[in-house]
């Protein structure tokens, strides 16, 4: 039952193919006979049929052609370059490095300069952060790490003295000044190791060096304010001088400055009055 009916399925499908071919052939004959409408499509063959397309203006000519081929192999090789060296300002030494098989004469000679570029950014990077943390010295250390600190280089120096509790305060700001501006140079000393019988009334001292040459000095407890200094105060304070950039807008200390210099001005007239009373 189902040979018959696949047979009859045949059938149908075959008088279907021939019904579009002409009266009195069949399909076969008919595909047999078609001419070849369709010549070779590819425009660069040298053939006779493309000859005629390039006569009648429907294909450029060769020498277009190939004007037009090589324009478009220097695009390619335009954007291909513009590409590879994005992926190269990407990539970091050790990328570069590990490509560097991959990489012709030409790609070589770009890749060394941005390497030398990546190396000379690393190399002030690490310049910049080799600080971070409060550095203890003696006098016999003061001018190795003061006066030949390095060219450009800001050194933040604070005299004290163990049990002076203003002293302990400032070491504490500054060890968290120190790891906020890595490229700044923060060191201390016990007064007396740098300058024999300095007076501890003038602790604590900050001197501040750009290139061992002094660009401020805070001396006594009255320059800090006393114990109630904070570290933002302290920050203001030495960003006044220009070692550090600091992001504070305004000196954290002015709001009370402000209401004591008020209170000052309101007290004068009163003065005043009260004298002229008394006359």
């Amino acid at each position: 039952m189902i040979r018959a009916e696949s047979l009859v399925l045949l059938e149908k499908i075959g008088s279907a193919a021939g019904s579009d071919s002409p009266r009195g052939t069949s399909s076969t004959h008919a595909t047999a006979r078609r001419p070849n409408t369709y010549p070779n499509k590819d425009p660069n063959a040298d053939t006779e049929w493309n000859d005629i397309l390039r006569k009648k203006g429907i294909l450029p000519s060769k020498e277009s052609l190939k004007e037009l081929e090589k324009e478009a192999a220097e695009e390619e090789q335009r954007v291909l370059q513009q590409s590879m060296v994005k992926t190269y300002e990407d990539m970091t030494l050790e990328e570069l490095e590990d490509n560097e098989d991959e990489f012709n004469e030409e790609d070589e000679r770009v890749i060394e300069m941005y390497r030398q570029q990546r190396l000379a950014e690393w190399k002030a990077t690490q310049l910049k952060n080799k600080f971070g943390e409060v550095l203890e010295i003696s006098g016999k250390d003061y001018v190795q790490e003061v006066t030949k600190a390095g060219e450009g280089l800001w050194v933040i120096l604070h005299l004290y003295k163990q049990g002076i509790p203003l002293c302990a305060l400032i070491n504490q700001h500054l060890s968290g000044l120190a790891r906020k501006f890595p490229d700044v140079k923060f060191i201390k000393a016990i007064s007396t190791t740098c300058i024999p019988n300095y007076p501890d009334r003038n602790l604590p001292t900050v001197f501040v060096y750009l290139e061992g040459d002094i660009k401020a000095q805070f001396i006594g407890p009255l320059v800090f304010g006393g114990m109630n200094l904070t570290m933002d105060e302290l920050e203001w304070k030495l960003s006044e001088s220009g070692a550090i950039k600091t992001n504070l807008e305004e000196n954290p200390k002015k709001p009370i400055e402000d209401v004591l210099l008020s209170s000052v001005r309101r007290s004068v007239p009163a003065r005043r009055d009260s004298d002229s009373e008394d006359d």
